[in-house]
């Protein structure tokens, strides 16, 4: 999912960080819009990196290439709608590092536009910030129990489908690290980067 070396692993943290950040405070921001104050009361409802990182988490992915932040804790029963407020809530994260996304992809050409190129090393940290937030986006669409994707496709599936669809959690930690230790990754991030970077490319119109 990420490719790290000396250069790429002191270059990536603000995109690192940025994506994990900005991941976790959509859903919480979101769950609170939806009437679920649980992320305001455990401190979530922030931008502040301590309360969205797991140090464990953030070392394994610079070591082993996965890694995670903590998880927003939420209350689907407090939402008016809780299949509504589930999905909305599990899109929200995917959503805001595409924006993100996008607006270092602005900046990048904005910057390029002023013949910035002297600042090799600003251009390549907001390239990683856009490559973190893409990523982070499409991974966490994946549906697989716990990730964004599987709770969109839980709410979506009959409620049997959906129980038995949920039970496959307990074995998704040994299902991500065959995806990780094999090519199959690549057939879904490849296709996904491609139709994100199509689209960046028709919104990016009125900027070049």
């Amino acid at each position: 999912m990420f490719d790290f070396d000396l250069m790429s692993l002191i270059a990536g943290i603000p995109g690192l960080i940025i994506a994990m950040v900005i991941h976790e405070y959509a859903h919480a921001r979101v769950a609170v819009a939806m009437g679920d104050f649980t992320p305001k009361i455990m401190g979530r409802l922030t931008l502040n990196p301590t309360a969205h990182i797991d140090p464990l988490g953030l070392l394994m992915l610079f070591l082993v290439r996965f890694g995670w932040a903590k998880p927003v804790m939420i209350n689907p029963n407090n939402f008016k709608d809780p299949k509504k407020g589930d999905i909305l809530v599990s899109l929200a994260g995917p959503a805001a590092n595409l924006i993100t996304a996008f607006v270092a992809l602005v900046v990048w050409v904005m910057l390029n536009k002023a013949g910035a190129a002297n600042s090799v090393g600003v251009f390549y940290v907001i390239q990683l910030i856009i490559i973190y937030n893409i990523n982070f986006a499409i991974f966490n669409m994946i549906p697989l129990p716990p990730l964004d994707g599987s709770h969109v496709l839980k709410q979506l599936l009959p409620y049997d489908l959906a129980y038995k669809y949920a039970s496959l959690e307990r074995y998704s930690f040994f299902i991500l690290i065959i995806l990780i230790m094999t090519p199959a990754l690549s057939l879904i991030f490849i296709p996904a980067q491609r139709a994100i970077f199509d689209l960046f490319q028709l919104l990016l119109t009125p900027f070049l």
